[in-house]
């Protein structure tokens, strides 16, 4: 009843700025009749103004990516947006326009951009010493380390710093062949995990494969609630696994690795007690098992600071980047003290892994999570905003399914429902329009139909409101 009462204020307040006068039934009658106005939701209130940009245009900008660098970057929009400068949820142009974010950077920015504390902590590490070795010692890595720990169940206290996602992928799926004298690693399809040799062996879209040796992976199937064969039994999909214990490998494995909720996939959320069944095959089967945080880590999925913990289970191997940093090129693998040991039969370095400025930022974005309580905003606003969301598909039949948990959502886009015909077309469509109207958002999945929804953890009940009205307007413009 309450958000209704707010909608109508939200319709008085349009008209009346549309219109010049109080809302009612004949006010509302004359000005349609004298006007037909098209009312963009407006974006909320920020008392910030960025400082005046200066730079290149964003068609210099262009220009330069064109000749100078790889010509496998893409952009969104048809007319991409310059982005100059942020400041926690929102973004601003080369114009000073003001944006919502509700892409996060791809999951990345937790606390909010160039969040003070954040921003402080990297500025006096960098000038007290930006870079050594861990061959000294400096406090900073260990700090973080121990701090980092602590949030992790049982066992898993033992880190490895890594620059990103991928090397921390890379890094968990040679610990666990090294530890078990297993090479078979089984992974998911649909999965993503990183663009390097073993880790792109790992991944599971042929759009981010590409034709080189990737040995040694076998793919189950999907426990995909709204595309795959048993629908949300998650104990039926983790047959497959078995079946590929028995029928693809030697009987013995390495690994498993997955995503608690795959993130370029499509925000698609595992089956309920999928990887509960799953764990139970792969350790008899002497494997370890491999859960990827990169996305869903951090308090991202609200109840849970992990993204594992809302299937029950804990990993032998825990692999993180993205949040960890709040945009800091800092990704870690945590493991058990038993299986960290198997890096020591040789020698194992990362020249840039555990470097004091990105230490230190890591562990001020811990602070400030836990400061901020944003794991439970992102609990009470992401559930807000997907109970928005299912309202939204309920009036629009383009939209076949509402998933993911906290502010880790996906809105996935068919032309059929029945079908669940990809709308491939008219997602960029919406996209663009409400870029036009301040809104930047993601998209992912294999067909590319489905609308990443991961925001800076500050997300407000008003942002959104925002985003679902202009979502909402958008689609009502197809």
């Amino acid at each position: 009843m309450k958000r209704v009462v707010m909608r109508r204020a939200l319709l008085e307040s349009i008209h009346f700025r549309a219109c010049g006068r109080r809302y009612n039934s004949q006010t509302a009658d004359a000005c349609a009749a004298a006007k037909e106005v098209d009312i963009f939701p407006q974006l909320p209130t920020f008392d910030y103004t960025p400082p005046t940009y200066t730079g290149p245009t964003a068609a210099e900008i262009l220009a330069k990516r064109k000749e100078f660098l790889s010509p496998s970057m893409f952009y969104f929009y048809k007319k991409p947006v310059n982005i100059v400068h942020g400041k926690m949820q929102y973004l601003f142009d080369e114009n000073g326009r003001r944006y919502l974010d509700a892409f996060g950077g791809i999951a990345t920015v937790c606390c909010g951009h160039c969040h003070p504390d954040v921003v402080k902590a990297i500025v006096n590490q960098t000038e007290s010493l930006q870079h050594s070795t861990i061959l000294y010692l400096n406090h900073a890595i260990a700090d973080f380390a121990e701090a980092l720990a602590s949030k992790l169940p049982g066992d898993l206290k033992v880190v490895f710093f890594t620059n990103s996602g991928t090397e921390a992928n890379e890094l968990a799926m040679m610990m666990a062949r090294l530890y078990t004298g297993s090479h078979d690693i089984i992974s998911l399809r649909n999965a993503y995990h990183g663009n390097a040799a073993g880790t792109m062996g790992a991944t599971a879209q042929s759009n981010w494969k590409f034709n080189v040796v990737q040995s040694g992976v076998h793919h189950a199937m999907n426990p995909d609630p709204y595309r795959g064969l048993f629908g949300s039994n998650g104990e039926e999909y983790a047959k497959d696994v078995q079946d590929l214990i028995q029928f693809g490998t030697s009987g013995h494995v390495a690994a498993f690795i997955s995503e608690a909720i795959q993130g370029v996939g499509g925000i698609v959320e595992l089956a309920s007690g999928y990887l509960p069944a799953v764990y139970n095959s792969i350790r008899k089967a002497g494997g370890l098992c491999i859960a990827d945080e990169v996305q869903s880590g951090f308090a991202r999925t609200g109840r849970h600071f992990w993204g594992f913990e809302t299937q029950g289970v804990v990993p032998d191997i825990v692999t993180m980047a993205k949040g960890i940093g709040n945009g800091i090129p800092l990704g870690a693998v945590v493991t058990t003290p038993k299986i960290a040991e198997v890096l020591t039969q040789r020698s194992y370095f990362n020249t840039f892994g555990g470097n004091p400025v990105c230490t230190a930022a890591g562990l001020a974005v811990l602070r400030v999570i836990e400061r901020e309580n944003l794991q439970e905003n992102a609990h009470v606003v992401g559930s807000y905003l997907k109970e928005r969301l299912n309202d939204l598909k309920e009036k629009h039949e383009i939209i076949g399914d509402i998933r993911g948990r906290g502010l880790m959502l996906g809105v996935e886009l068919v032309t059929d429902r029945q079908l669940k015909t990809p709308a491939k077309v008219e997602i960029l469509q919406v996209m663009d329009q409400m870029k036009d109207m301040g809104v930047l958002v993601g998209k992912g999945g294999f067909y590319g139909n489905v609308f990443r929804i991961t925001p800076p953890l500050c997300f407000s009940r008003e942002d959104a409101d925002f985003l679902v009205d202009a979502m909402d307007y958008a689609i009502s413009k197809l």
